[in-house]
């Protein structure tokens, strides 16, 4: 290979700074600037990876990471594209889906039995006899899998950022530069988004200037000078001097955001896009959107056309202008359009050997161009095509190419040549990156006319430029981009030139050949490279009743792989549409759906940034040796005491609570205060239970519903006056209770003022047999005594000089009483109940031993008992909702949902203490199938036996029913359904 760097040849790569790296543990040299893959090809390696299914060879296809071709590893990250990956020193880079080595994969075997594993093989083989799915399952995984992830990588820094404009134009090539100028220049703030590093699009690449047609000089104003390309032998000086004039402009506007290596990989309502550039991700809301992303080149369809050394055109153009890689081995050009001799041209004067060019066509559409093309001595032979490459026994890489005679209707006539050559380079025309604009909605329609794919009805503010909107002259492209924004301008009402026209759009070349297929009778003709779909699959599938685009890609996974159609999808239609006696038109192409490209997990998460929320008595918790656990975003104490001690402090805390007295901070729950003349007639309408008549100074259970008539949120509501209410919501479940009801009384528009004053109040609980006896020892100013605090009532009173709420409740089942008071004075609380407990053995018990307590009172806790589906009926809620008020949030789908049968309930079940223990999670088994699953489930060290919670099949939800429960390695224990409360059933303890 000869590498050179100049302005025009090698424009990315710097010849005096080279890099080292390894590849399949072979030392690799290349230059700073360097791809993975232009580095491996500067080196003779072609072989980059091995396909999907049969494991054949693959070498570059694009050069620009449309094609899973170049799928490598490295010891961090699988599937990278070695496209786009920068070969830099130090790193080590391996090829992926073989085994054995990449150059003796031993499941190439796989290539040589491929007559018996026909399109949609999977679909009839692995499930017969019944359960050899069991059997055949690791090999299948195993077969498919592609890279190995390294789980012992540290995940890397994300994060996301959002950026409003005016205009996102996406693409920047000769369209979207211009675009982009122009409406900046009027005074529109753009964002420019390119998924390269370097401005420029196919400017950089392609051989404009190889063309009798004229080529657009633009200036800074947007104003188009059209010259004729006199000068054949300057080739490259005017498209270069227009892409840097077009480039400087664009970069130093102040009204243009650029974002380069940066893809737009999705199109929302009303302009909302996410953008991934490197490890951010950027959320972009724009008022009109330009759509500059270009085409795809597509290949030619013929025996062998996947073997390394087969790449498209564009790829060559790449490889030639961007990275300075001059083959040195003879290339010959398959041409199915007019582009295909510019890459010939390019190539030759780069100094490779370009030794013949093969057109489909009988004749080229510039005779300038075919007689450039001989006049330097390259070959040509008008309407043949390639109808087989070959690769020499013990190498992996193009050697020759045999040509014959082909018709316009894709006949094959008689062998012409052989001709030796270690590069094909093939176009077969373009296909417009359609994805973001069908996202939007737009139609895609096919022009038999001139055999391309053609895009329609955008949605409002959105617009088309460049060959996207199937112009392909660069003075048309430039145009186009103007056009663009012109339209977007008026949309805006910016456009200081509004009697200007759009330009005329001369552009009458032709990309596309209609047929550019070459069936051979051994086949391996592919279609689709990532599935390695070949011409007999597609047929094959629309002859067992596939006929629909849709139903095709369903059978055969043609499209499905990560180039996602960007090859397959046109030559499929065409094949389909063939197949079953349709134009293309009417067979269409596979519905595009976001995201465009693979978006990493991490990136979607964004910053490994966990704000944890810590209440005021934290500190004393950690004094205490607690065990801090997360709870929503608050930490909480799990239990008191090491980790070695966890079952036996549990069960301490628990016998304190039961025997003696307890004290737990409680400040994570929610608070909300409704103030207002419509505070009442606002809970009444929000929560299940009735409100309107609460007395005061008393508290009652909330349970809140959505509109759907799920358990949203639990908790318990205290009227302290007539037109006030403080009412506790769950740790996690608060902020989503607030924003619930501002939305509800923004509609309602009830005089009532909402006030989350979760951080202003702090709470701990006092539960125990002993827990009057310590409030009344540290000199609660009021009585305490049953018959003047009874069981659910509200109170206030003056604990150790401070101002405290005071709510009877009994969520761990015992005689006990939380105490709200403001944040700043929970420590000197907690302390002096410390002290004043210690007469009566008061212990702090954690969330572990609290949960316990609830569990055996049967309690269900709002997020683990219930999910997303929960209807009051099914977790025996019934009692909670008050049936004869008018209205409240959810009714309507509450009373529906109840008239309906239920599919399960849940319901209590012990175990023997000996017996294996459920995990959360673990499923209810009925007859084989799945039927409910563990939502809760302890050892009860007061009733001696293991407890829970579970979903169960209804017929199975009365007392004294057994269950199966299949627990860790497929263990099934058989429960008994037993009655809630577990303990004290008559509540007599927390009522005393």
């Amino acid at each position: 290979m000869k590498r050179i760097s100049n302005e025009y040849f090698g424009q990315w790569v710097n010849a005096d700074e080279k890099v080292r790296f390894t590849f399949e543990g072979r030392e690799i040299r290349g230059l700073a600037g360097d791809s993975v893959a232009s580095a491996l090809i500067a080196n003779n390696q072609w072989l980059q990876s091995r396909s999907f299914k049969y494991h054949r060879p693959r070498g570059p296809l694009t050069l620009c990471g449309h094609d899973a071709n170049t799928l490598v590893q490295t010891p961090t990250t699988p599937n990278l594209l070695a496209d786009y990956l920068p070969a830099e020193d130090h790193l080590s880079v391996s090829a992926q889906n073989y085994t054995g080595s990449l150059n003796f994969d031993l499941s190439r075997v796989l290539d040589w039995f491929g007559r018996f594993l026909p399109v949609g093989f999977y679909y009839k083989a692995f499930f017969k006899p019944r359960g050899i799915w069991a059997y055949w399952e690791p090999i299948v995984r195993k077969a498919a899998g592609l890279g190995i992830s390294n789980l012992q990588v540290k995940a890397p820094y994300n994060d996301k950022t959002y950026v409003f404009s005016d205009i996102a134009v996406v693409g920047a090539g000769p369209a979207g530069l211009n675009a982009a100028l122009h409406a900046a220049n009027s005074g529109a703030k753009v964002v420019l988004i390119e998924q390269e590093p370097h401005l420029g699009g196919s400017l950089n690449y392609h051989g404009f200037s190889y063309s009798s047609s004229p080529i657009a000089v633009t200036d800074t104003d947007d104003n188009p000078d059209t010259t004729a390309n006199s000068e054949i032998g300057d080739r490259f000086s005017t498209t270069t001097a227009q892409r840097n004039t077009l480039v400087n402009a664009v970069e130093s506007h102040p009204n243009i955001r650029v974002l380069r290596s940066a893809t737009c990989n999705a199109w929302f309502t009303d302009h909302y896009l996410p953008v991934l550039q490197g490890t951010r991700l950027i959320k972009l809301r724009a008022r009109q959107t330009i759509l500059a992303t270009g085409s795809s080149e597509q290949h030619i369809v013929f025996r062998n056309n996947d073997l390394p050394g087969v790449i498209m055109c564009s790829a060559l153009d790449r490889l030639t202008r961007l990275y300075g890689v001059i083959p040195s081995l003879p290339i010959a050009v398959l041409a199915g359009n007019d582009q295909a001799y510019r890459t010939a041209l390019s190539s030759h004067d780069g100094g490779a050997n370009v030794t013949a060019i093969i057109d489909l066509r009988d004749r080229c559409d510039d005779p300038a161009l075919s007689g450039e093309a001989q006049a330097r001595g390259i070959t040509l032979f008008a309407g043949c095509t390639v109808y087989e490459a070959a690769s020499r026994a013990t190498q992996h890489a193009l050697s020759s190419i045999t040509i014959h005679r082909f018709a316009q209707n894709g006949e094959v006539g008689e062998k012409v040549t052989t001709l030796e050559c270690g590069v094909l380079a093939m176009s077969a025309g373009f296909m417009p990156a359609y994805q973001l604009a069908c996202q939007a909605g737009a139609i895609l329609s096919y022009d038999d006319e001139v055999a391309q794919f053609q895009l329609s009805k955008l949605p409002a503010g959105m617009h088309l430029a460049g060959s996207l909107d199937s112009v392909f002259s660069l003075a048309s492209v430039e145009a186009s981009g103007r056009n663009a924004a012109r339209q977007a301008l008026r949309d805006l009402n910016l456009d200081t030139e509004s009697n200007q026209r759009d330009e005329d759009l001369p552009c009458t070349e032709k990309v596309n050949h209609p047929w550019p297929f070459v069936k051979h009778p051994k086949g391996r003709e592919f279609v689709d490279f990532d599935e390695d779909l070949q011409i007999k699959d597609i047929v094959n599938a629309t002859r067992m009743g596939y006929r629909d685009i849709q139903l095709v890609k369903r059978f055969s996974t043609v499209g499905m792989g990560p180039s996602q159609g960007r090859h397959s999808a046109l030559p499929t239609a065409r094949l389909v549409a063939k197949a079953t006696d349709r134009s293309v038109n009417e067979t269409g192409v596979t519905t595009a759906r976001p995201p465009l490209t693979p978006e990493p997990l991490g990136l979607l998460a964004g910053r490994r940034f966990h704000p944890l929320r810590r209440t005021p008595l934290h500190d004393r918790h950690v004094d205490l040796n607690a065990q801090i656990m997360p709870a929503g975003n608050w930490q909480r104490p799990a239990f008191y005491g090491t980790p070695e001690q966890r079952d036996d402090a549990i069960q301490a805390e628990v016998n304190a609570v039961r025997t003696a007295v307890g004290i737990i901070d409680v400040s994570t729950l929610g608070g909300i205060e409704l103030r207002g003349p419509d505070a009442a007639e606002f809970m009444n309408r929000l929560y299940t239970f009735g409100f309107a008549k609460q007395p005061i100074g008393k508290t009652r259970y909330a349970v809140l519903t959505n509109e759907l008539g799920v358990v949203a949120d639990d908790g318990v509501a205290a009227r302290i006056g007539e037109d006030h209410y403080y009412v506790t919501a769950t740790t996690g479940g608060v902020d989503r209770v607030y924003r619930d009801m501002l939305k509800w009384n923004a509609q309602w528009r009830l005089d009532v003022d909402i006030a989350n004053v979760t951080s202003a109040f702090s709470a701990v609980n006092i539960a125990g047999p002993k827990s009057r006896d310590v409030l009344t020892a540290l000199g609660c100013d009021i009585s305490l005594e049953a018959d003047d605090f009874p069981y659910l009532a509200y109170r206030e009173a003056t604990l150790v000089g401070v101002p405290t709420r005071m709510m009877r409740v009994g969520f761990v089942g015992e005689l006990g009483y939380e105490l709200h008071v403001p944040s700043p004075y929970i420590g000197v609380l907690w302390d002096r109940l410390m002290e004043a407990g210690q007469a009566f053995g008061i212990r702090a018990f954690g969330v572990e031993a609290q949960r316990l307590l609830r569990l055996e009172k049967g309690h269900i806790i709002v997020g683990q008992d219930t999910d997303g589906m929960t209807q009051p009926d099914e977790v025996s809620l019934r009692w909670a909702i008050a049936t004869k008020k008018p209205f409240f949030v959810g009714a309507k789908s509450v009373e529906i949902l109840s008239k309906a049968p239920l599919e399960r309930k849940l319901v209590g079940f012990e175990l023997g203490a000996n017996a294996p223990q459920p995990k959360e999670g673990h499923l209810v088994i009925r007859d084989g199938d799945i039927v409910g699953s563990v939502t809760s489930c302890e050892y009860s060290p007061t009733l001696n036996k293991i407890i829970g919670l579970a979903y169960v099949h209804p017929a199975d939800s009365t007392s004294g029913a057994e269950v199966v429960i299949r627990t860790d390695n497929a263990v099934h224990v058989h429960a008994h359904v037993a009655d809630t409360p577990f303990y004290d059933p008559d509540n007599t303890r927390q009522a005393l």
